[in-house]
């Protein structure tokens, strides 16, 4: 192949055209965003307008932005700083709010979520995690068994980063409120691939990661609703009103705020992914014998296939396909390099020989037919090829539904 075919977009997303042509520009304006001189003042602009910009891409107010290096500081910034206002006696006693010390996450969390509920766990917080179905669907009932009046914050996702599984954030926001707890919900994976609107979701707590729409790493952003009270992780100066202290990478808030001005790109980019991704699905069902499309008929991102590919071992299929040019993933790149199969996929009921057959397709706002065709023709070659050398047996093939329904 002459050229890589990129086929990873849920890990991150290439830095568009545009964003790499404002860059030298950009670049001029390297004074401090805090400075009250000539030189702080093109950098306190780039940030401003950036704030705008972002805040109208989610249906936010600007002042309900704060930016942080990336998604899960992001999501760091709002369950800990939710469970360290909540041990702040005297914001309690000024505030007269109620103590409370539950936290609900679901299995499916990214990391940096799970983790830090771990974290609370230590700290000496109750935390409870909410099961999620072979689909990949929510157990509603289970939400609501969990959900007390002593919980203070509910954490769950937009969307899957493995699976590409939506979950429906208006109703579990509204059922939480019901209850006086606070819900806080990872966008970072929906972000630049569906539109979304944190008051039409009705959350409280929101994050985001500008790498995973076409922009720079090192800017994030977490919407605190208006009212509000976090305390800040990171301590320093007045920086984010006070609530993330450090100064502000105004070049990669420059470049988000350049991408977020694409808002009525979204929806004919997303429906162009879908019709890709389907073809896709389409080609794979017709074409490798056994391979399953995890949660197929459940709601899920327009850009994510996660396959499971009986008889192949998925860090060999990727290494194969690697090799000739493909980047494709076989689940989160931030658990990357682990022997373990993918939690999410476990959490979801899969066995660990499935897990462990599992590959992620991640399409793009650049991605083409031919690519999608070209890959599958790549993959079917490469797992017919695999399956032989390993001695594959189709009798020994346990037939499952993964799918919705």
């Amino acid at each position: 192949m002459s050229a890589r075919i990129y086929l990873d977009h849920n890990a991150t997303t290439p830095i568009s055209d545009d964003v790499r042509n404002k860059v030298p520009e950009w670049l001029e304006h390297w004074g401090n965003p805090s400075s009250i001189h000539g030189s702080g003042r093109g950098p306190k602009t780039l940030l401003r307008e950036a704030r705008e910009t972002i805040a109208k891409f989610i249906g936010a107010n600007a002042l309900e932005l704060i930016f942080t290096a990336g998604g899960s500081e992001a999501n760091n910034l709002a369950v800990k700083g939710v469970f360290e206002a909540f041990q702040n006696t005297e914001h309690l006693a000024r505030t007269g709010a109620k103590f409370r010390n539950h936290y609900l996450f679901s299995q499916v969390e990214h990391p940096s979520l799970i983790r830090t509920a771990e974290y609370l766990r230590s700290r000496g917080a109750k935390v409870d995690f909410v099961p999620v179905s072979r689909s990949g669907e929510l157990d509603i009932d289970a939400y609501d068994r969990l959900l007390t009046d002593d919980t203070a914050l509910v954490s769950i996702m937009i969307a899957n980063n493995e699976t590409g599984h939506l979950f429906p954030i208006r109703e579990l926001s509204d059922r939480a409120h019901a209850h006086g707890a606070l819900f806080h919900t990872d966008g970072v994976q929906a972000f630049g691939k569906i539109p979304v609107n944190v008051m039409d979701l009705g959350v409280d707590l929101a994050s985001f990661a500008g790498h995973k729409f076409y922009s720079l790493k090192g800017a994030g952003v977490l919407f605190a609703k208006r009212g509000l009270h976090l305390e800040s992780l990171i301590h320093g100066g007045g920086q984010e009103r006070h609530r993330r202290g450090g100064t502000e990478n105004a070049l990669a808030i420059a470049a988000l705020g350049l991408q977020c001005s694409k808002k009525d790109e979204v929806a004919p980019r997303a429906d162009q992914m879908r019709v890709l991704r389907d073809h896709f699905e389409a080609r794979v069902h017709a074409e490798i014998p056994f391979a399953v499309v995890t949660g197929e008929l459940a709601q899920r991102l327009p850009n994510t296939s996660s396959l499971v590919i009986p008889g192949v071992d998925g860090e060999i299929l990727l290494m194969n396909l690697d090799i000739k040019g493909f980047s494709v993933s076989t689940g989160a790149a931030c658990s990357s390099g682990s022997p373990e199969p993918s939690p999410v996929l476990l959490a979801m009921g899969l066995t660990r020989n499935e897990a462990q057959s599992s590959l992620r397709v991640g399409l793009g706002w650049s991605t083409t037919r031919e690519q999608i065709d070209a890959f599958t023709d790549a993959l079917v070659e490469t797992v017919v090829h695999l399956r032989s050398i390993g001695g594959f047996d189709s009798t020994t093939v346990v037939t499952e539904t993964y799918v919705h329904g």
